[in-house]
């Protein structure tokens, strides 16, 4: 017997499910140079439009020429250098905690975080339509696993209920997908009720949400003791690379010891810490690209009801326009492009099937020009996709 990966890959593409990946042949900024063609572009997660500032192309280029462009080895073996320890500190600052702890992806810190904390007699509950890395975390984790519906703190009281050993609850913040909020304090409310443990991963949420961009604890007024396990990632609003948890002593110690991805991988380079500590004084300083997001979100929901845009309840930089049928999101997205406008469309089984959309993302360097061009490219070609419904 054999693979037979071309019948995989077939299936895929007679399903419009097959992905492709654009080649990027400039920096990341509203105007992008994609596959040989000058394109406006609303998918970027850079929110803040931090990925391009020169200051933190600077911090990066000096960071290198200090010390050196790679990790050389894990944090615990000779690869935590000065940047990494100073951005742990400026992190925990930042999050108001007493620690943080720095990895090179999202995905690891995810992975590391919930496979330290329990396994097998613990529990581990999720929100159904969290980011697929706490999802597979959880399942790797060897507790019982199980996912209430979604944002539903009814749903999540009735599987505490039935919950064994440490229990540790986990959501987005900011659900990728829709860009809409977890109910932080009713499932917070519901999980100190049953003495379990919170995880809330605010990749989406920190820099654009909150008083200062300190994301959607500060949004509601949270503190550790509400959500006692916070990740965030660096490579959205920070413009840069890597994530982070951040936590109790205890907690950050004990990833420290017990998480995998931690222990087993070399540290990031040390002159992207440089940037990201750059990025964290821009994200304080620079209030004007928040508020200026903020102004773009609130004029495009404006504007997309007048021409009957399928929207979801996002208040953030992450605004889909559900198209339900993924052959239908595919040509909206292609006559977009037609126009020089690059949106994806994203379908399943990255969303629920049956609920292909595309997802627009802003950013504080998109101009209100440029969201008018978007405005009415989106009100030429949505009757044209929409009436094949």
């Amino acid at each position: 017997m054999t693979f037979d990966l071309s019948a995989r890959l077939a299936e895929r593409r007679a399903a419009h499910l097959f992905r492709q990946r654009p080649l990027l042949q400039s920096p990341q900024g509203p105007l992008v140079q994609v596959d040989g063609r000058e394109l406006l572009a609303f998918c970027s997660n850079d929110y803040l439009g931090l990925a391009s500032h020169p200051e933190v192309i600077r911090a990066m280029q000096q960071g290198a020429e200090k010390w050196g462009v790679g990790g050389g080895a894990s944090h615990l073996v000779i690869g935590h250098s000065g940047p990494h320890h100073e951005l742990e500190e400026a992190l925990a600052a930042f999050t108001g905690r007493p620690r943080a702890l720095l990895f090179s992806t999202g995905y690891m810190a995810n992975l590391a975080a919930v496979t330290a904390l329990v396994s097998q007699g613990d529990t581990v509950l999720e929100d159904r339509l969290n980011h697929a890395s706490l999802l597979d975390a959880g399942l790797l984790s060897g507790a019982r696993f199980s996912r209430y519906l979604h944002n539903d703190a009814e749903s999540l009281g009735k599987r505490l209920e039935k919950a064994e050993g440490n229990t540790l609850v986990v959501t987005d913040g900011v659900f990728s997908m829709d860009g809409d909020l977890a109910d932080l304090p009713a499932l917070c409310a519901a999980a100190r009720r049953k003495g379990a443990w919170m995880m809330v991963d605010d990749a989406h949420g920190f820099g654009p949400l909150g008083a200062t961009g300190g994301g959607i604890v500060e949004h509601f007024g949270l503190g550790i003791a509400e959500v006692p396990v916070l990740v965030g990632t660096l490579g959205k609003a920070f413009g840069t690379a890597g994530a982070f948890v951040a936590g109790s002593e205890e907690l950050i110690e004990t990833l420290i010891q017990f998480a995998r991805p931690y222990i087993y991988t070399t540290s990031q380079p040390p002159a992207v810490a440089c940037a990201t500590l750059k990025s964290l004084e821009l994200l304080h300083s620079e209030n004007w690209r928040r508020e200026h997001l903020n102004r773009l979100i609130t004029r495009f929901r404006q504007r997309a009801a007048e021409i009957d845009l399928s929207l979801v309840d996002s208040p953030t930089p992450i605004q889909p326009i559900l198209v339900g049928d993924s052959e239908r999101a595919l040509r909206l997205s292609a006559l977009l492009k037609d126009r020089g406008l690059l949106v994806g469309a994203i379908r399943p089984p990255t969303v629920p099937a049956g609920s292909a959309r595309l997802r627009v993302t802003f950013c504080a360097l998109h101009s209100d020009a440029q969201l008018d061009r978007l405005l009415d490219a989106l009100a030429e070609c949505w009757p044209l996709v929409a009436g094949d419904a």
